[in-house]
């Protein structure tokens, strides 16, 4: 089974976004969505992926966590 950075996503209720992206970025997403099918056996949209690879992106972002701490200890939110 292939490994991915992003896990099997967890039961969930399904929001819209809309987004504009490069068409290589689009042939990205998809090559994606096709390996997390290989990986896990569910077909997910690209649509459905994008949150939670943002999420993993951002929670994976030491740079962003360490401005987040900077900011909470001065007060700015």
């Amino acid at each position: 089974m292939p490994e991915l950075k992003l896990q099997k996503l967890p039961d969930r209720t399904r929001v819209k976004h809309s987004i504009v992206v490069t068409p290589h970025l689009e042939q990205k997403l998809h090559d994606y969505a096709r390996r997390y099918q290989e990986a896990y056996g569910e077909a997910e949209s690209v649509d459905t992926l994008i949150p939670f690879m943002l999420e993993a992106f951002l929670n994976s972002d030491r740079n962003f966590h360490r401005g987040r701490k900077v900011r909470k200890h001065a007060g700015v939110t």
